[in-house]
């Protein structure tokens, strides 16, 4: 894919900012990542990963692997070395809006949500069940946020009835409010192909997503420490066959179900990353497949999950960078903050721990924005803050760019023996859009327009970018393909009001 110029028009009405290149930020020397990926692979090779289903394993030993005695398949050196040199290094995934799509890989950095939080805020400073209805309000502002690239479904709607009503109903209202990639999970596999056929009519023909497959299959495909889960194998498989490219996930916690240390939990988890990739390859050689190796933190003092940590804003800039450092495309975790409302302590967990994945080069960010109480809480208004937040991080991951007139000395020599600034040279007004990032909600007034305009605060600010960005319903979905979809299934999300 073409590089793209650094602020594009994606769609009437909606600005996407490019993905920047990172890798700059190395928390491991050379040395160290040799080592933990030596370690990795000496894992896989002889520890293994245990309850893999019969006929993967069957297919992995015919492969070269080696089963132990007590069942764990073990993978050689050289299986796993073929299996990342015949890997897809690039991914594409388009978007409902084909103008949407991503190139994943080569550590150019993109922005997204996930997660399955389960409670969003209340009007009255509490928390409550997240409903079908939340889920669209947030995918809604996903479409439609600047430095938003894919949304993975960021909560489960506690008010389906059963798994099929949940990921249906996921599904639809995903689809209908992005137009960008999306992802989602599923309950079984018996479920994917169902969903796949949703995304066939929304496309307006049966076989279309296959051809355009804008959504992922978000799976989780290892339960740490070092076992296969069979039923998100099996998912796996589901997807394959529908077409649906793989995000496929391990995320162990450190101290509790990884290596207390930063980098026994890197090496395990990496192992766990390569074992997922190992299978898709198996099952079918260079499916576009995008590893997502997050490694979670324990507090110690409770074993809580601490999303928001130091820790864990470096050990997943180091995932990335063991998989940039393969070729491998990657997904870390990042935004997880454990503050429960989007205060103080909420900007500087995300800001550090979404700059620190970003500048390491990772090629998504999964629950970079949104989230709240360590994965428990997704915001909608937090995720129009963290939308404004992300635009000055993916600056920064642009560094400085020396174009050709960036050192333009005679412009200098011309204004220090002349006006003395630089405001109405045409270099500086041809260049304040793309050097330079202007929020959208944090305030740059003085403190005296500040207070003139009655001292608004962030959430009041938010809370209204919150109202604008879902005042009007999507309409990449056309109302056709909606009425073929709700009559063949049963949509519980309420129709478009007339």
């Amino acid at each position: 894919m073409a590089r793209r110029a650094r602020v594009i028009q994606e769609s009437p009405g909606i600005r996407v900012t490019p993905p920047p290149e990172g890798g700059r930020f190395q928390p491991l020397g050379p040395h160290q990542v040799t080592q933990i990926t030596e370690t990795a692979f000496a894992i896989l090779e002889s520890i293994g990963m245990a309850d893999c289903p019969l006929d993967v394993a069957d297919l992995a030993v015919a492969a070269g692997a080696r089963r132990r005695d007590d069942g764990r398949l073990c993978f050689p050196r050289a299986m796993v070395e073929h299996t990342i040199a015949t890997a897809m290094q690039r991914v594409n995934i388009p978007g409902f809006e084909e103008d949407f799509g991503l190139t994943i890989g080569g550590g150019q950095v993109h922005i997204g949500t996930g997660g399955a939080a389960v409670e969003v805020p209340d009007n009255t400073g509490g928390f409550r069940q997240a409903h079908l209805t939340d889920l669209y309000e947030l995918m809604q502002i996903v479409g439609r946020g600047e430095n938003i690239h894919y949304g993975v479904r960021p909560i489960v709607a506690r008010d389906m009835e059963t798994p099929w009503d949940l990921d249906s109903n996921t599904a639809f209202a995903c689809l209908k409010a992005c137009p960008k990639p999306i992802g989602v999970s599923f309950d079984n596999a018996h479920h994917v192909g169902r969903v796949a056929a949703m995304f066939d009519l929304a496309l307006g023909q049966e076989g279309a997503f296959r051809r355009q497959p804008f959504c992922m299959g978000v799976i989780v495909h290892a339960v740490s420490p070092l076992r296969f889960a069979p039923e998100g194998i099996e998912i796996m498989k589901a997807a394959i066959g529908a077409g649906m490219p793989l995000q496929i996930c391990t995320a162990a916690q450190a101290g509790a179900t990884s290596p207390v240390t930063l980098a026994g939990a890197l090496a395990q988890g990496f192992a766990e990353a390569i074992a997922g990739l190992i299978v898709a390859n198996l099952l079918h050689p260079g499916f576009p497949t995008i590893l997502a190796f997050m490694p979670f933190i324990s507090d110690l003092r409770t074993g809580a999950m601490t999303g928001g940590s130091g820790e864990a804003a470096v050990a997943n800039a180091a995932a990335a960078q063991l998989l940039l450092n393969l070729g491998l495309p990657s997904t870390v975790s990042a935004g997880m903050t454990d503050s429960k409302v989007p205060d103080a302590q909420a900007g500087y967990e995300k800001g550090y721990t979404v700059a620190l994945a970003a500048q390491a080069g990772a090629d998504m960010i999964n629950l970079s924005v949104g989230m709240l109480g360590s994965l428990m809480v997704a915001s909608p208004e937090a995720l129009v803050i963290d939308d404004d937040m992300c635009g000055a991080i993916l600056r920064s991951v642009r560094g400085v760019e020396l174009a050709d007139d960036a050192l333009d000395r005679e412009m200098i020599e011309a204004v220090a023996c002349g006006p003395g600034h630089y405001l109405g040279e045409a270099q500086t007004l041809a260049r304040m859009k793309s050097e330079y990032v202007y929020p959208s909600l944090a305030d740059r007034q003085s403190v005296q327009d500040w207070q003139d305009a009655g001292s608004p605060a962030l959430m009041d600010r938010a809370r209204a970018r919150v109202a604008e960005m879902t005042a009007e319903p999507p309409t990449h979905l056309s109302k056709d393909r909606e009425t073929a979809i709700r009559a063949a299934f049963d949509i519980k999300l309420p129709k478009d009001p007339e």
